[in-house]
C-alpha cells in the first residue's frame, strides 16, 4: 500500500516538476533529481528489506501454524484412536451382553418348558384320578344297589319264580340261561 502511494507521489512530482521548470534543467534541478534518485533507491532498498522481513515473518508464522496444525492433527488422531478403542470396547461389551441375554433367555425358556411339563403332568394325573375314582365309585354303587335290590326287593322273588317256571318250560329256561339268570 505504501509503495503504491509512494509511486503515485513520485509520479505526481515528476509530472509537476517539468511544468514548473519551464527554462530547462538547471544544475540545481539535476542535483535535486540525483538526490531524489538516491532517496528513492534508499527508500526502495528499505521497502525491499521490509518486504523480506514480512516474508520471513510469514514464513515463520506459516511454520508455527503448520506446527500447530500438526499438533492439532496429532490430537485428532489420538481422539480418533480413542474413539476407535471406545467403539471396540462398546462392541465387545454389547457382544458379552447379548451372549448373556441369550443365555438368560434360554434358561427362562427351559424353565418355562419345565413348568409346562409339570403343569401338563398334573392335569393328566388329576384327570386320570378323577376318571379312576368315578369308575370305582360307579362300580361300587352298582354292586351295592344290586345287593340291596337282591336283599330287599321283589326282584329276587321274581327271578326265583321264573327259575321254578323254567324247570317246566324249556323256552323260558333257554332265555334265562342266555341272560345268565339260571
Amino acid at each position: 500500500m505504501k509503495v503504491i502511494v509512494f509511486f503515485c507521489l513520485l509520479f505526481f512530482v515528476l509530472i509537476t516538476t517539468p511544468l514548473q521548470a519551464s527554462d530547462g534543467f538547471t544544475q540545481e534541478d539535476r542535483e535535486r533529481l540525483i538526490r531524489l534518485e538516491a532517496t528513492l533507491e534508499t527508500f526502495m532498498k528499505q521497502v525491499d528489506k521490509r518486504f523480506e522481513q514480512v516474508d520471513k515473518r510469514f514464513e515463520e508464522f506459516r511454520g508455527d501454524v503448520n506446527k500447530r496444525f500438526e499438533g492439532v492433527d496429532k490430537r485428532f488422531e489420538q481422539v480418533d484412536k480413542r474413539f476407535e478403542e471406545l467403539r471396540e470396547d462398546m462392541n465387545k461389551r454389547f457382544e458379552e451382553l447379548r451372549a448373556d441375554m441369550n443365555k438368560r433367555f434360554e434358561e427362562q425358556l427351559f424353565f418355562m418348558k419345565v413348568l409346562a411339563a409339570i403343569f401338563t403332568s398334573l392335569v393328566v394325573a388329576v384327570i386320570a384320578f378323577a376318571y379312576w375314582d368315578r369308575r370305582t365309585i360307579i362300580r361300587k354303587a352298582r354292586e351295592e344297589a344290586i345287593e340291596r335290590i337282591e336283599r330287599e326287593g321283589r326282584l329276587v322273588d321274581l327271578i326265583n319264580a321264573l327259575r321254578e317256571l323254567a324247570k317246566k318250560n324249556a323256552d323260558l329256561a333257554r332265555v334265562l340261561r342266555d341272560y345268565k339268570l339260571l
